[in-house]
């Protein structure tokens, strides 16, 4: 299958409001006869779910959460990116569009990131109606704040519970419509297969994770809005329950995956402890507005936050604001992460491990006063009070790099549909906004961007087309797919091996972690390749899952994702290996600048990567979409 991203022909500027126009409609008499369902309830999914029972489609959404507001949209912090101008300070559409690009170091499509931009500024419009608490100014205007990779302030937050009040008024939004009987909503359930018929995806086969029950749900499209997947390192800032199964089983059917080696690695994490955890603790960018980031000039051993006060200015390293004058703290995460790596590694880190620097904000609250830094961090503050005992009023914050972000995901072209007609993937779940790397707070733009201003256009295009008849689940398509989902949940009930799956998983998060995770090199990724499947060897002989699949079974749940992470690592392996370039994200020893930055090499590599399944055991399919940049210049990253 060629790969068309059906990027609609004209200037940049013009291309979405020319492709809403030209694309074909579904009378609103007739949205009634299509039903849509819509897998995972976070922002791009209660959103996507809410705007299409709004237009009067009949919906099923679908969560594995005891409710849409305990997805992990919820967790994020700092805010969301929006082109208003607010503060007049030079911002515009076209800015927002390429920062964006520039951000993901260029491995991006262009028409799709102007979309991007384009809406943002009507989300805010819609989040304030829906009652979003976002930070006002004195005089009651929205206030912004600014994030890495921008010299403007265009984030909109709520302190630091973005995420939280933004998924709240999706939630409000969901549940109207469920109110009014245009969806049915769908809690504790899991997807564990697609199914397509005659070429297209016409419904899902789920799992009731109380009962145990398989049952099958068919429609006329499907939406995934289920997230990254960057639990496949173990230790992450995600959610224990993220996961990669939805995509990962559409991926079997037929949809390619683009870009999986891009995965972002945040600066601003709570640095690991022990081999007791099993997740990390995200501190919110927005911090870097006003905490310096610095290391002692000459390694201190074992320094701890109380005695940061008894090293001297001069004797400190403030070293974002040394090697990048005009960006500073606010750098982006890529830049900011393998630079707190750089003066680990030279042996100048902070704490008991020595792998954490300093955030301190002892500076901003001398300049602006404890109460101005208490309104605008107080929560977090609180949080990592709690979390570490120390008080960051008081001592600076201690800080390391974390998995994030996934930037890779299913491929999909401008209208979002994956290589499978019929399946939709939102926000998270698709590669298509962010390149290699992902600017700060451009998260909640996309899932939002999706969910309320492109799909509900896109999907009408394509339903148009439909015939209104339903697909019967009693067809052999559903009734194959139960099987196969039964028999892979008696297989991994049946090895009765000697290791839990958390070993297992743990085991993949540090191979993972340590050759692909911040810096990669050709040698370190063809010793993971042979581990990963070492490992993934060994789980389908000795895993060990107790219980039985017509109940209640957390660990049959993880034992499912785990043995989808063994595959989808090999799969991230393969795309790092294929790409002998530096990119944001992705950064490879052999391609780098003189001065340790990334190298990309356009006359490469200026694609995105999209690998088709080719069967179980077999190597993946390398396709390529050539990206094409007529708006913005080729040029090295800089942020100096």
């Amino acid at each position: 299958m060629s790969l068309n991203s059906k990027v609609p022909e004209g200037p940049l500027a013009e291309k979405w409001s020319r492709h809403k126009f030209n694309m074909k409609l579904v009378n609103p008499a007739n949205k009634r006869k299509y039903d849509v369902i819509v897998v995972g309830t976070g922002l791009a999914g209660a959103s996507a779910a809410a705007s299409l029972g709004e237009l009067g489609y009949n919906v099923k959404a679908f969560c594995f959460q005891d409710s849409p507001r305990r997805a992990h949209s919820i967790a994020a912090q700092g805010g969301i990116n929006a082109a208003k101008n607010y503060q007049n300070d030079g911002d515009s559409v076209y800015r927002l569009f390429y920062d964006t690009v520039k951000g993901g170091d260029y491995r991006a499509r262009e028409a799709n990131v102007h979309r991007l931009a384009e809406v943002s500024v009507n989300i805010i419009d819609q989040c304030v109606a829906q009652g979003v608490p976002f930070a006002r100014e004195y005089g009651g205007l929205l206030a912004n704040r600014s994030f890495g990779g921008s010299q403007v302030s265009r984030t909109f937050y709520a302190r630091g519970q973005t995420g939280q009040q933004l998924l709240l008024g999706a939630y409000s939004a969901l549940n109207r419509q469920i109110a009014n009987g245009k969806i049915k909503m769908y809690n504790r359930t899991e997807l564990l297969d697609v199914v397509i018929v005659d070429g297209k995806a016409r419904g899902i086969v789920v799992r009731d994770l109380i009962t145990g029950k398989i049952e099958s749900h068919g429609a006329h499209a499907v939406l995934l809005c289920t997230g990254g997947y960057g639990n496949v390192f173990y230790l992450s800032t995600n959610a224990k329950g993220s996961n990669v199964t939805a995509a990962w089983r559409a991926h079997k059917k037929g949809a390619y995956f683009g870009n999986p080696c891009f995965t972002q690695i945040h600066p601003t994490c709570i640095p690991v402890s022990g081999d007791h955890q099993s997740k990390l603790t995200l501190m919110s960018e927005s911090l870097r507005n006003d905490g310096r980031v610095w290391v002692p000039k000459v390694a201190v051993k074992g320094l701890k936050a109380s005695d940061a006060a008894n090293i001297k200015e001069e004797d400190r390293d403030y070293f974002l604001e040394r090697r990048y004058p005009s960006f500073g703290n606010l750098v982006p995460r890529d830049v900011a992460s393998r630079n707190a790596k750089y003066v680990c590694d030279e042996g100048r880190g902070v704490g008991a491990t020595g792998l954490a620097v300093f955030l301190d904000f002892a500076d901003a609250i001398k300049r602006d006063g404890k109460a101005v830094i208490e309104a605008k961090y107080g929560n977090l503050f609180d949080m990592y009070m709690q979390i570490t005992g120390d008080n960051p009023y008081e001592v600076p914050m201690m800080i390391y790099p974390a998995v994030h972000y996934t930037m890779g995901g299913l491929w999909v072209d401008y209208n979002l549909m994956t290589t499978v007609p019929g399946l939709y993937a939102l926000g998270e779940a698709n590669f298509s906004d962010h390149g290699a790397n992902r600017l700060g707070a451009s998260a909640l733009m996309q899932g939002l961007a999706d969910g309320y201003f492109v799909i509900p256009y896109t999907i009408g295009d394509y339903l148009a087309g439909m015939p209104y008849e339903k697909v019967s689940t009693d067809s052999p398509e559903f009734k194959e797919a139960e099987k196969g989902v039964q028999e892979r949940m008696d297989k991994l009930l049946s090895i009765k091996g000697a290791k839990a799956v958390d070993e297992f998983h743990r085991e993949l998060g540090h191979i993972m972690w340590e050759y692909c995770g911040m810096s990669r090199n050709e040698a370190g990724l063809k010793k993971a390749k042979g581990k990963i499947q070492e490992l993934r060897a060994e789980f389908w002989k000795n895993v060990n899952v107790l219980g039985s699949s017509n109940e209640l079974n957390m660990e049959l749940e993880k034992a499912g994702r785990v043995a989808d992470f063994l595959e989808l690592g090999e799969l991230m392996v393969d795309d790092a290996l294929n790409r002998g370039e530096s990119c944001g994200g992705h950064f490879r020893e052999e391609s780098a600048t003189a001065d340790g930055e990334a190298q990309r090499k356009d006359d490469e590599f200026a694609y995105a990567s999209a690998w088709e399944y080719k069967g179980d055991n077999q190597a993946e399919q390398l396709h390529k979409e050539e990206l094409k940049f007529e708006n913005v210049k080729l040029t090295q990253r800089s942020y100096k």
